[in-house]
């Protein structure tokens, strides 16, 4: 039964960026910018790693609230 949940919300979501990439362009806005400066201040390894640790944030969170 969980696994069906995930991927009707899977799809939904998916549903959601094909019928307007533009909720999805301001949703993910914030985050690029922020990669953005970081990469101008610095140098693009750290926005890399930046990137790979906001990853794994996201992964053990979702797997934390579950």
């Amino acid at each position: 039964m969980a696994k069906e949940i995930d991927r009707l919300r899977a799809r939904s979501a998916w549903e959601t960026v094909k019928e307007s990439p533009v909720i999805t362009a301001i949703a993910v806005a914030p985050v690029v910018l922020v990669l953005g400066v970081v990469w101008w201040l610095t140098n693009g390894f750290v926005a890399f790693v930046l990137l790979a640790l906001l990853g794994v944030g996201i992964v053990i969170g979702g797997k934390l609230l579950k």
